[in-house]
């Protein structure tokens, strides 16, 4: 085979492999931009078996659990707000992340508990960096979905305004959504006028 002939398979190779790490790179970024949080893990020494159960129990919950590339997973932070949260990313890193921001870590902190080889380095909630302590005290909230229905259930309490505004007829209604005080359009200007005349 010529040396032209060898050479092609090896650029074919690195065409691939560039190729898998853009991909990866965009999925990374897609996770740390819109999952409700990121749990970074260390996982050394978990057996292939003691790895399928975590994975389990995450997907139990709402939530997925993958081992990643630390060079690509700092690169794709380099694309959000989160860049200073690189340093969590050294050694055998795996990250827990879901929609719900509480579901991932409530299942490796009472994973942690049971298997010392899962170590949990820290998180990422928005644009926050969370140390262990920080996932820890996010396991102690409760899901999303209960938070929702609990902010629903005051709303609507009898005694309150905004299920009295919501029980009044349409007109009545319509006029006290559009009152300078209830306009949300008009609450925010408010707000952003206050911010500016404090700065």
């Amino acid at each position: 085979m010529s040396r032209g002939g060898e050479s092609r398979p090896i650029v074919l190779e690195r065409t691939v492999d560039r190729a898998e790490k853009r991909e990866m790179v965009s999925f990374l970024d897609e996770v740390f931009t819109t999952s409700g949080s990121v749990v970074v893990t260390h996982y050394k020494g978990l057996s292939v078996a003691e790895m399928t159960d975590l994975r389990v129990q995450i997907k139990q919950a709402g939530a997925k659990f993958k081992v990643i590339k630390n060079r690509l997973a700092k690169i794709a932070l380099d694309n959000t707000d989160q860049a200073n949260g690189k340093e969590m990313f050294v050694g055998p890193v795996g990250i827990a992340y879901g929609t719900d921001p509480v579901a991932a870590p409530k299942v490796l902190t009472e994973y942690v508990k049971k298997n010392d080889k899962l170590v949990i380095i820290g998180g990422l909630l928005g644009p926050s960096v969370m140390d262990e302590k920080g996932i820890e005290a996010l396991a102690k909230m409760p899901p999303i979905e209960e938070l929702r229905s609990k902010l629903l259930g005051v709303l609507l309490m009898p005694g309150s305004n905004f299920a009295r505004v919501l029980n009044q007829p349409g007109d009545k209604l319509a006029r006290q959504l559009n009152a300078p005080g209830q306009n949300l359009l008009g609450v925010l200007s408010a707000y952003k006028a206050k911010l500016d005349a404090a700065a």
